[in-house]
């Protein structure tokens, strides 16, 4: 089904899904604002944000199934299945942490209901920050997205560590803005447009492939994006701010905004200058590698779980980076692949973190799960699949993702960075196994040591489904990788058009 984005029909189906979660979220504060006071509020504004985002999925996958399509050239927003996969991947971070949050508000003392209405609207920034083809776009989703997750790491406003998370995320996520915006400044510049698929035909046209405001532009757009992605160097607001916010902000800051920003990241790096792959793979190189070992050996010296988990989604980014650098389809699809599992370990991680900790879970270290499969096997049986599919352990979905980015990045003559990927794999198992052996291997510290041990039904469900989940994909991933390659023929050259006549820049 082609679609005319310079009709308003035609935009209308392109925004559809971004126009009903936004239709949700006003109606959340709607409700908020009535039943603020109310016993039960935040409760039943949850749920009915859970049936927003949904919908919503509902609504994108409609539209991948139809293949709906732009005619022509993408010049607000990108309709193709990439799109499509990363909204369902980030709708999903978004409903798992809406179903973590709902218990969790009621127990932490924090009956804020207007929590939920910033989820969704964080989750329509994700979207349009994931499929904007301009670069306008992209950064009105970057910073709807920003504001709504600054307000979501402060929201227990008792909490002075979660006031400091807030803070510090806010003051150096502004910086970071400041530099994307300039950077989008210099690109206009240089190629005398923001949209993606121009900008691709001036750089080849014109040859600006060394034009230094150009360049000097990408270097800060890719600043822009490894503030948000947690690349080293710019990952130092990680562990103090996923260790501040309540752990379901943690869940959604590490798994759905994490997703959204690679997502955008891809498609400026495949959409909008692939004819430059030879000058920015090697920064994307040494930005993975970096990202890599300092993530994984950080973590080795971390007890609070927490953190650990934090340095953890550090090291992750450099896996993830590891499939951009080759600018190949087949990158483009192991990154698909392995973002959707990396959400799901995550939120496995995070929800036995959450049974177990209270006031925030800054305590929690590897010690304090000692004896677990005693005294929850269940529990315990979900933290070692979790922790197993983030190291990459055969028979996991973890492994598979990890795999798939390997083949990528040796099959397009990255083998250097490939084997710094598995050395850090190895090292990762350090601060992994662990984990496990004392759940397994390790008595309890004391006969009441998991007395206050409480996941609801709604939490075991839910962690039923990822445990599932990533067991099930870890020996039968061929649905999963198909879906992933279908996103990324969004970026195949056959699928550009043609422009007649270059645009002179300013």
């Amino acid at each position: 089904m082609p679609l005319d984005l310079d009709s308003g029909r035609g935009l209308l189906v392109a925004l559809l899904p971004e126009i009903v979660l936004s239709a949700f979220a006003m109606l959340l504060v709607l409700v908020a604002a009535w039943r603020h006071r109310e016993p039960g509020a935040q409760r039943q504004v949850g749920w009915i944000g859970l049936i927003g985002v949904l919908v919503t999925a509902a609504t994108v996958a409609v539209l991948w199934k139809t293949g709906v399509h732009d005619e022509g050239l993408s010049t607000t927003v990108a309709v193709d299945a990439f799109r499509w996969a990363v909204d369902l991947i980030v709708l999903l971070g978004a409903a798992l942490t809406i179903l973590l949050s709902i218990d969790y508000l009621d127990r932490e003392g924090i009956p804020v209901p207007e929590f939920h209405a910033m989820v969704l609207f964080a989750t329509v920034g994700m979207m349009l920050l994931a499929g904007g083809a301009d670069l306008f776009v992209v950064f009105l989703g970057l910073e709807l997205m920003s504001v709504s997750v600054y307000v979501l790491a402060g929201i227990n406003r008792r909490s002075a560590v979660g006031a400091e998370a807030a803070l510090k995320y806010f003051l150096l996520g502004a910086f970071a803005s400041a530099f994307f915006l300039y950077g989008i400044a210099l690109v206009y510049g240089a190629t005398g447009t923001t949209k993606l698929a121009v900008m691709a035909f001036q750089v080849g046209s014109l040859d600006l492939g060394t034009h230094p405001m150009l360049l000097a532009g990408l270097a800060l757009l890719f600043v822009g994006f490894a503030f948000k992605v947690a690349a080293v160097p710019f990952h130092m607001w990680v562990p103090d701010v996923y260790d501040g916010a309540p752990s379901p902000v943690t869940v959604f800051m590490a798994a759905a905004v994490k997703a959204a920003a690679f997502g955008a990241f891809v498609r400026l790096l495949l959409m909008g200058f692939s004819s430059l792959h030879g000058t920015w793979d090697s920064v994307i190189w040494w930005l993975a590698a970096a990202t890599m070992l300092v993530g994984n050996v950080i973590a080795l010296v971390q007890r609070n779980l927490k953190r650990m988990l934090a340095y953890s989604s550090v090291a992750h980014a450099g896996y993830l980076l590891t499939a951009l650098v080759s600018g190949s389809l087949a990158g483009a699809a192991a990154f698909l692949f392995y973002l959707l599992f990396y959400t799901l370990m995550t939120v496995g991680a995070f929800a036995v973190l959450i049974a177990k900790g209270r006031a925030g879970e800054r305590d929690v270290t590897t010690d304090d799960l000692a004896g677990l499969a005693e005294s929850d096997p269940w529990l315990a049986f979900a933290m070692a699949v979790s922790m197993l599919s983030l190291l990459g352990f055969p028979g996991t979905a973890g492994f598979i993702g990890k795999w798939y980015i390997l083949t990528s990045a040796t099959g397009s003559g990255y083998g250097i960075l490939a084997a710094v990927m598995v050395l850090t794999s190895v090292i990762s198992a350090g601060y992994y196994l662990p984990v496990i052996m004392a759940m397994y291997m390790k008595p309890p510290l004391h006969q009441q040591a998991h007395a206050e041990l409480k996941l609801t039904a709604l939490g075991r469900g839910m962690l039923v489904a990822v445990v599932a989940a990533l067991l099930v994909f870890g020996v039968w991933p061929n649905l999963v990788l198909e879906a992933a390659r279908n996103g990324s023929h969004a970026f195949m050259p056959a699928a550009a058009t043609t422009i007649a006549t270059p645009i002179s820049p300013p």
